[in-house]
Protein backbone atom coordinates (compact mmCIF):
# COMPACT_ATOMS: atom_id res chain seq x y z
CA UNK A 1 0.00 0.00 0.00
CA UNK A 2 1.22 3.38 -0.60
CA UNK A 3 0.52 6.34 1.61
CA UNK A 4 0.29 10.10 0.38
CA UNK A 5 1.63 12.66 2.30
CA UNK A 6 3.57 15.96 2.06
CA UNK A 7 6.48 17.51 3.72
CA UNK A 8 7.31 20.47 4.39
CA UNK A 9 10.42 22.69 3.77
CA UNK A 10 10.94 26.35 4.32
CA UNK A 11 6.85 26.93 3.68
CA UNK A 12 7.15 24.96 0.82
CA UNK A 13 4.72 21.78 0.56
CA UNK A 14 6.82 18.61 -1.37
CA UNK A 15 4.71 16.17 -2.30
CA UNK A 16 5.69 12.19 -1.39
CA UNK A 17 4.51 8.78 -1.52
CA UNK A 18 5.82 6.26 1.06
CA UNK A 19 5.64 2.15 -0.41
CA UNK A 20 5.93 0.13 2.22
CA UNK A 21 6.19 -2.81 0.04
CA UNK A 22 9.96 -1.24 -0.84
CA UNK A 23 9.75 0.69 2.13
CA UNK A 24 10.79 4.09 0.09
CA UNK A 25 9.53 7.78 0.01
CA UNK A 26 9.33 8.67 -3.41
CA UNK A 27 9.76 13.42 -3.82
CA UNK A 28 8.13 14.84 -6.65
CA UNK A 29 10.85 16.81 -8.58
CA UNK A 30 8.85 19.67 -9.21
CA UNK A 31 8.07 20.33 -6.13
CA UNK A 32 12.60 19.81 -5.16
CA UNK A 33 13.04 22.15 -8.16
CA UNK A 34 10.31 24.99 -7.10
CA UNK A 35 12.28 24.77 -3.52
CA UNK A 36 15.43 25.30 -4.89
CA UNK A 37 14.70 27.92 -7.59
CA UNK A 38 12.80 29.75 -4.59
CA UNK A 39 9.77 29.73 -6.76
CA UNK A 40 6.15 30.74 -6.19
CA UNK A 41 5.31 29.66 -9.46
CA UNK A 42 4.86 26.23 -9.73
CA UNK A 43 4.26 26.46 -13.33
CA UNK A 44 7.73 28.20 -13.78
CA UNK A 45 9.46 25.01 -11.72
CA UNK A 46 7.60 22.84 -14.13
CA UNK A 47 8.94 24.41 -17.01
CA UNK A 48 12.63 24.26 -15.17
CA UNK A 49 12.54 20.37 -15.01
CA UNK A 50 10.95 19.72 -18.75
CA UNK A 51 13.82 21.70 -20.01
CA UNK A 52 15.75 20.18 -17.82
CA UNK A 53 14.52 16.71 -18.33
CA UNK A 54 14.83 16.89 -22.23
CA UNK A 55 18.48 17.73 -22.09
CA UNK A 56 19.26 14.96 -19.98
CA UNK A 57 17.10 12.94 -22.22
CA UNK A 58 19.38 14.00 -25.35
CA UNK A 59 22.61 13.34 -23.57
CA UNK A 60 21.98 10.01 -21.89
CA UNK A 61 20.18 8.81 -25.39
CA UNK A 62 16.46 9.14 -23.67
CA UNK A 63 17.67 6.82 -21.12
CA UNK A 64 16.33 9.33 -18.33
CA UNK A 65 13.24 8.86 -17.47
CA UNK A 66 12.36 8.67 -13.52
CA UNK A 67 9.83 11.64 -12.32
CA UNK A 68 10.51 11.16 -8.22
CA UNK A 69 13.82 10.60 -6.48
CA UNK A 70 13.73 7.14 -4.02
CA UNK A 71 15.02 8.02 -0.23
CA UNK A 72 15.93 5.19 1.59
CA UNK A 73 16.66 5.23 5.09
CA UNK A 74 19.78 3.94 6.39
Amino acid sequence: MKENSFAVFEDYKIRRVYDEESETWYFSVVDIIQVLMQQPDYQAARNHWKVLKNRLNKENNGSFRREAIPYRRC
